[in-house]
């Protein structure tokens, strides 16, 4: 099983990011996927996820803000980042919901 995020970057404060999560070696229709990030010197955190019937959750300090979302003829899961804030800076985790694969996370930094 592989996941791999990318879309992360550098971005202003009030602007707009979306990373996504590639996954490949299973049935990804079949599995929830979860959304963490973890900051500098901080615990890894959960940040969002949706079920395999996309049905999703957020944490309150991004809800409003951040929208996940899945194409399951992809095998991917999106979490499109709105009105960003220097706090949401941290390195972006997708994992496949109770399994042990993760990605090897993407950068995010809000910055002016």
């Amino acid at each position: 099983v592989q996941v791999v995020e990318s879309g992360g970057g550098l971005v202003q404060p009030g602007g707009s990011l979306r990373v996504s999560c590639v996954v490949s070696g299973l049935a990804f229709s079949r599995y929830g996927m979860d959304w963490y990030r973890q900051a500098p010197g901080k615990e890894r955190e959960s940040v969002a996820g949706i079920s395999m019937l996309a049905n999703s959750y957020y944490a309150d300090s991004v809800k409003g803000r951040f929208t996940v979302s899945r194409d399951n003829d992809k095998s991917t899961v999106y979490l499109q980042m709105d009105n960003l804030k220097p706090e949401d800076t941290a390195v972006y985790y997708c994992r496949v919901r109770g399994q042990p694969y993760w990605g090897q996370g993407t950068q995010v930094t809000v910055s002016s």
